[in-house]
């Protein structure tokens, strides 16, 4: 890079030490976005990547003209027989040599900024010398020709290729062809004021176009790697731009996943310790609720070891859920499998939740498909899947409301258990909160009865751990539907034959 932090130093950002990673990519940033956001002159941004690649151009083509030299040499020879030729070949070439050992000098050198400056003012100094050679040259007089046109138009050609030939070779040189044929202008244009010869003026003229036709293509080529080398750093500040970054996303990441697996790690651990005292609390506020050693005195003792009871439930349950959670993302929740009946899992949690059902004079409705073959599953999890859906719907459902069951087959050959009622149920933009960890939608925040927002994420982890998924539809004003499906290769036993079973299916097509 011209300026600022190289890409090498961005690049081993990474490697650095944790300690001091991110004061490290903190500066690295900035001192890349500075360099994206300056605007600096092209020119002197890139005079040393212009000079290098000229020193190189040089170094390529050092045979070019010296060929051409020799070749011109001998034409003009052959036309004039003039041995000053012979004297300008020498000095030509000389100079030409100079300018090449220069070129392999400055390439063996570390290309600073102050040598670019310094490089810069030899090689325009070669060029100067090169161009009175030339200027030497068109000066020249064939004494012994018959007709002097044969050795202008000679000097002609040969200017047009040595201006082509410079142009090519001195491109990337600032100023480069304007002092190599400087000398060659003034050279023509006076010597056609003082001899006023009018043979001379085709020479200048076609001398003098050729020029500054040339210089004008030069500094368009010139503008033209400018551009690219600008474009190239752009591109390369982008890369360490993002190669930054990317250390700074993997360390947040990597620092989030420890964090993570930490809370998860120590939630799980402190199971034993949470429950514990829990389990005391909830123990004597039942022995003292229920008299067990004796009556209590005042009443209100009662009613308050009621309440001790009724809250120390509550948070126990808060912090089974917590936990369930903890455990699945710390990977410590294990399926004890078995075969299981879905058909006796969902009776029994309905058994269990009827009293508050009762409670809320909720009608509960099954409509369970007869004979379904067990699956293989974990028990415990499955009864906590169908536990937290039915508590949700009766927890949501008005007194008096009603809540339907259903088991059965799928379309796919898996089992469900769908839960619905007729409840408020959820707006649609609310239903991705809903099943987020701790999210709670504004039925539940309004309700007297919230929780911690955990039992659908449970309830959709648990299922994923069986390779099934869980559907979530509902309405505002018209009830939810929970559905929990098990993938076909959890049944222990084929679907029934399709066409025993197609009326059924017809009816159950919207849970495959």
């Amino acid at each position: 890079m011209v300026q600022g932090v190289s890409t090498t130093a961005d690049k081993n950002i990474v490697d650095l030490s944790r300690g001091n990673r991110n004061r490290a990519v903190s500066k690295a940033v900035r001192a890349t976005r500075e360099r994206l956001q300056s605007s600096q002159d092209g020119a002197r941004g890139f005079d040393r990547e212009m000079m290098v690649m000229h020193v190189s151009s040089l170094l390529q083509s050092a045979t070019i003209m010296p060929l051409f030299i020799t070749l011109a040499t001998a034409v003009g020879f052959y036309l004039s027989g003039d041995l000053t030729l012979l004297g300008w070949a020498f000095l030509a070439l000389s100079t030409h040599s100079v300018i090449t050992v220069l070129a392999r000098r400055a390439d063996r050198r570390d290309m600073t900024l102050p040598r670019v400056r310094k490089w810069q003012r030899i090689f325009l100094a070669g060029q100067f010398v090169m161009g009175c050679n030339w200027a030497f040259l068109l000066l020249m007089q064939c004494t012994q020709c018959v007709s002097g046109d044969g050795f202008t138009f000679f000097k002609g050609a040969v200017m047009l290729v040595a201006v082509s030939l410079t142009a090519m070779t001195n491109g990337l040189l600032r100023l480069g062809l304007v002092f190599t044929f400087l000398p060659v202008a003034v050279a023509l244009l006076g010597n056609l004021a003082v001899n006023r010869n009018m043979n001379d003026i085709p020479l200048a003229a076609l001398t003098v176009t050729a020029i500054a036709f040339f210089i004008y293509i030069s500094n368009r080529l010139y503008n033209a790697n400018l551009k690219l080398l600008s474009f190239q750093s752009e591109k390369d500040d982008l890369i360490a731009e993002l190669e930054v970054a990317k250390s700074l996303s993997d360390e947040a990441r990597r620092r989030a996943e420890e964090a993570n697996l930490a809370k998860s790690r120590f939630l799980a651990s402190m199971s034993h310790e949470l429950r514990t005292p829990l389990n005391a609390i909830l123990g004597f506020s039942e022995v003292m609720a229920t008299e067990v050693l004796g009556p209590l005195n005042n009443p209100m003792y009662k009613e308050y070891s009621r309440d001790i009871h009724n809250s120390g439930q509550h948070l126990l349950n808060l912090i089974n859920e917590i936990l369930d959670l903890s455990r699945i993302e710390a990977g410590k929740y294990d399926l004890q499998e078995e075969a299981v009946s879905l058909l006796e899992i969902a009776d029994d949690c309905i058994g269990m939740i009827q009293l508050r059902a009762r409670g809320k004079n909720i009608t509960i409705a099954e409509q369970f498909e007869p004979s379904l073959p067990q699956i293989w599953a974990d028990e415990k999890s499955m009864r906590q899947v169908i536990l937290n859906l039915l508590s949700n719907a009766v927890k949501f459902t008005s007194h008096g409301g009603e809540i339907t069951v259903k088991v059965g087959w799928t379309a796919s050959g898996g089992q469900y258990v769908s839960i619905k009622d007729n409840g408020p149920g959820i707006a649609e933009e609310e239903i991705p909160v809903v099943l987020s960890a701790f999210g709670q939608g504004s039925v539940a925040i309004k309700s007297a009865e919230q929780g911690t927002g955990l039992g659908l994420p449970i309830v959709q982890a648990i299922l994923a751990k069986h390779g099934g998924q869980f559907l979530l539809k509902s309405r505002l004003r018209e009830g939810t539907e929970a559905i929990a499906v098990l993938p076909a290769g959890r049944v222990l036993q084929s679907m029934p034959a399709v066409e025993e079973a197609q009326a059924v299916n017809r009816r159950r097509r919207s849970f495959a």
